[in-house]
């Protein structure tokens, strides 16, 4: 009997740690455009906690919009000059329309998140980027 209870608690322990989780619209309403200040967003909008999915909404290339993109930087000096040469793309110019590109904030790290359209000028002139460093959320008992 013990043996059970104690395998339910484990199993109500991870579905409440999982359930915990959020969705959050990077950008609010704005989603991922050119000229929004998304590290005053992350500012505003923390803390993030681990499993929270980060969901980056934007329009797919046509005649009135310039593409976007989400790269994740290797280091904070390539963050901060806009340096994409060893940026990694985890979302193409297609993959925020509809539903939007959803990321999974794993680890204790930090995230640093970039539009590396235009050779990086969305990156420098257009505050297309933030950093966030998750943390681990505590249960309340």
């Amino acid at each position: 009997m013990a043996m059970r209870v104690g395998v339910v608690l484990l199993v109500l322990a991870f579905i409440s740690g999982t359930s915990l989780a959020a969705r959050i619209i990077v950008g609010d309403s704005a989603h991922w455009t050119f000229g929004y200040n998304y590290t005053d967003w992350a500012i505003k909008n923390a803390p993030f906690y681990r499993n929270d999915t980060l969901v980056f909404m934007y329009d797919p290339p046509n005649n009135t919009t310039f593409p976007h993109s989400v790269s994740l930087m290797k280091n904070l000096r390539s963050f901060e000059a806009c340096d994409l040469k060893k940026a990694k793309l985890v979302a193409n110019v297609v993959q925020g329309g509809g539903a939007g590109f959803e990321f999974v904030l794993k680890g204790r790290k930090p995230h640093y998140f970039v539009c590396g359209e235009r050779g990086g000028i969305h990156c420098t002139v257009g505050l297309m980027k933030f950093s966030v460093l998750p943390v681990r959320r505590h249960c309340q008992a």
